[in-house]
């Protein structure tokens, strides 16, 4: 198991505690601002959540913050990195301290060899606190001096402002700020260097609006607005915000990354400061890691996925990543796995670790791959940006090319949206830089770069032959999606190379299937279920799902859902990327225009399982203290576990049968759970509520008694903090009554007694 996106307990200390209870930095005057300038209408831009055509991405787009610490080895280290990135521009934080110390002595190097700096002057929290009092003011002043002084002519951008929306990191309040903000404003301003802030976090308006609209006032407006353009909390770069009216609204409100970076241009401009940059942003992999586990991975992603858009904009004139070199959020793991007590956003004072643990993360060759590729060009415009496929088109002197990805978990056949003739002419690099060997036929999560000579037209297919709803998990190590789609039949299959893609392709053909054979047979109710050879592995068997019946009222309804195949691979896919254990799959297919609905197969892998939940919780049910060796006391806390990590990554089962969990013995009394039946499971992109994993939970314990439910469930609320009280036990008690009545006058019921 990949033990690198295990992160260990940050260091619990915090910033020093204010001596008062600090006010709000949102005061009156800033909100009265903020709600004047919204409510006649300045943020109300025509699908500003679009990007808009034809505009240049600056050279100079992308940069990443950086530190160093007492050891010189590392301003070695951090400077070769960043030559290895190909980037220029660079952040430095810098404080009171750090005049004669190691950020002094590397602020130097970086100058030295040619990097473009935008040195970011903070502030220490209890100086920050105290701005409104002159002996602070005093401090500030002096280190200002000092600093324009010693580097001044050879920076440049001086930015000041930390994070001041939020006064627990930063400590500012807002008399305080413009105060700290006034006196910077005279020293730097008078030696003709150029002025950024005030260096607000994430998409809050009101200070944006408020605060410039005081400095505009003042006459000490920035020659750069910064704003650390986040959207770490909607987890994906593309998703509209759901903390803006929660998540039903925000499909109506459309605030996404394009949205808020093309209003806060508005604001800019509105306010008439020249330009707007992000100078910080970043995904933690605590934060992804809470749904998804392979976070290095998805941090990857997010970061190249996140600068596109950032580019495509055309609001912002930078956009930074935030450390270089950090345990939780960098491009390179320094290996200490720990954080500082200072929040990195607020202040990146320097490199933990020791350097030969440093390891480079995929997101730094994402970010290496997104800086060689995108700025310089021009964006010609978005090709695609719906059912979760985005599709941007850029250009230069001599290359047409297109970034290309889908949203989490989702993939399309890029055959579906090209000429074959385009795709086979395409150059392919991946997210990271390589060219793949083989053609990629799906675009997933992980962006590509598709190029073209300039001279040559590529026009996509009309979007009714979108590939829709088609859920991939992506991140398999040394496996890729292999689109099927011969005599009438479509579908998709996973191979670890060209050779066994070849091999599947044929042995899989979904003409040549056929019927089961009785000896293979697994099952033949609904659906057939029957092993097969697995042509890769000889000794191995892989499993075949069919469905052979089906209700007439379901074929109506079924006819506006997709094939039984196709939500089988989904839902496993979905499983599995969010780390739930099921039959690994390996291909669906599906007959095109089949009316029947019965003419689709999901093949997965057959995995060899001892017992399932129904069998040992119906052994409990007719008294037996033991099932296979196996009592309620090891099986429940495991179990619960299981589904408390299902649950707490989002996914709703809803035919959480018994029958549906297999149960694997290990060795020391270690069970390992896997699920099967996963075409009604719905998934979230947040934990499931209480109310749907009761839903899942009722069915689970149908077959246990109360006492062992009071165990089971018990366990399970007890690790939510809650008790097993009535209105907990009430959806067990509806479902019991739903089961009883089924079994009296359900199609089975009324099928036994026409038998007797």
């Amino acid at each position: 198991m990949d033990t690198t996106n295990k992160l260990e307990t940050p260091l619990a200390e915090g910033p020093p505690k204010a001596r008062l209870p600090q006010p709000s930095m949102l005061t009156w005057e800033i909100i009265r601002k903020g709600l004047s300038y919204i409510l006649q209408g300045k943020m109300m831009v025509s699908d500003s959540h679009l990007p808009p055509m034809a505009h240049d991405v600056p050279v100079d787009f992308a940069g990443v913050g950086v530190a160093t610490s007492g050891d010189l080895l590392v301003d070695d280290y951090v400077v070769a990195r960043l030559k290895e990135l190909g980037i220029k521009q660079v952040r430095l934080d810098f404080s009171y301290a750090d005049i004669n110390g190691d950020a002094s002595r590397f602020l130097e190097r970086l100058l030295n060899d040619g990097f473009s700096v935008m040195l970011h002057l903070v502030q220490p929290f209890d100086a920050a606190i105290d701005m409104e009092n002159q002996p602070a003011q005093f401090a500030w002043r002096r280190f200002l001096q000092q600093v324009l002084g010693q580097f001044g002519s050879r920076i440049s951008l001086i930015e000041v402002g930390s994070t001041i929306n939020r006064k627990r990191w930063a400590g500012y309040t807002t008399p305080g700020f413009l105060k700290a903000w006034e006196i910077a404003y005279q020293e730097v301003k008078s030696r003709h260097i150029k002025l950024a802030g005030p260096n607000i976090s994430d998409f809050e308006p009101l200070y944006n609006i408020g605060l410039l609209d005081i400095l505009h006032k003042l006459g000490q407006l920035p020659d750069v607005h910064t704003n650390n353009l986040f959207c770490e909390r909607s987890t994906e770069p593309e998703r509209y915000d759901h903390r803006i009216l929660k998540y039903r609204q925000a499909t109506a409100l459309k605030f996404n990354l394009v949205k808020k970076a093309r209003l806060l241009k508005k604001i800019t401009t509105d306010h008439h400061v020249p330009e707007i940059m992000s100078p910080s942003a970043f995904w933690t992999l605590p934060r992804i890691l809470r749904l998804l586990p392979d976070g290095e991975q998805k941090q990857a992603d997010y970061l190249t996925r996140y600068l596109i858009l950032c580019a495509a904009s055309g609001a912002l004139s930078k956009a930074f990543w935030g450390p270089l070199i950090c345990h939780r959020e960098g491009l390179i793991d320094d290996g200490s796995g720990t954080y500082p007590a200072i929040e990195r956003i607020t202040h990146y004072a320097s490199v933990t670790g020791n350097i030969d643990q440093f390891r480079p993360r995929p997101s730094f060759y994402a970010m290496k791959t997104f800086s060689g590729m995108i700025p310089g060009r021009h964006y010609l415009g978005p090709l695609r940006t719906s059912h979760g496929l985005e599709i941007h088109a850029f250009s230069s002197a001599d290359t047409l090319l297109h970034a290309i990805w889908m949203t989490n978990g989702k993939g399309a056949v890029l055959a579906d949206h090209y000429a074959l003739q385009d795709l086979s002419d395409a150059h392919y690099t991946d997210r990271d830089g390589s060219q793949p060997t083989a053609r990629i036929a799906l675009a997933s999560e992980s962006p590509i770069y598709l190029q073209w000579p300039i001279s040559r037209s590529v026009d996509l297919k009309q979007e009714k032959s979108l590939f829709g709803n088609l859920s991939i998990q992506r991140h398999v190590e040394d496996k890729s999606h292999h689109a099927f789609n011969e005599n009438g039949w479509s579908g998709i299959y996973v191979a670890s190379d060209e050779t066994e893609a070849q091999l599947l392709h044929q042995a899989l053909n979904p003409a040549l299937i056929g019927k089961p054979p009785k000896e293979a047979l697994l099952r033949n109710a609904r659906n057939a279920i029957w092993t097969i050879p697995d042509p890769r592995h000889p000794d191995r068997k892989l499993v075949v799902k069919q469905p052979v019946k089906m209700h007439l009222h379901k074929k109506l309804l079924d006819q506006f859902k997709l094939s039984k195949a196709k939500r089988s691979w989904n839902g496993t896919n979905q499983l599995l990327r969010r780390g739930v254990e099921a039959a690994a799959p390996v291909a669906y297919f599906e007959k095109r225009g089949d009316r029947s609905l019965l003419e689709n197969f999901y093949i997965c892998e057959f995995v060899p399982t001892d017992f399932s939940i129904r069998d040992i919780f119906a052994a409990f049910n007719a008294g037996q203290q033991t099932y296979e060796g196996v009592t309620a006391m090891q099986i429940f806390p495991q179990l619960t576990r299981y589904l408390l990590n299902m649950h707490d990554k989002g996914v709703f089962f809803r035919d959480l049968s018994g029958g549906n969990i297999l149960v694997t013995k290990q060795a020391n009394e270690l069970l390992e759970f896997s699920l099967i039946d996963t075409n009604r499971a719905h998934f979230f992109n947040h934990p499931t509520v209480l109310g749907k994993r009761l839903s899942d939970l009722t069915r689970v314990c149908v077959k246990l008694p109360w006492e062992s439910r009071e165990q089971l469930v018990g366990m399970y609320l007890q690790a939510l903090n809650q008790k097993f009280t009535f209105k907990h036990r009430l959806p067990f008690h509806i479902y019991d009554l739903k089961v009883g009545l089924k079994k009296k006058f359900g199609r089975k019921a009324i099928r036994r007694l026409f038998k007797k």
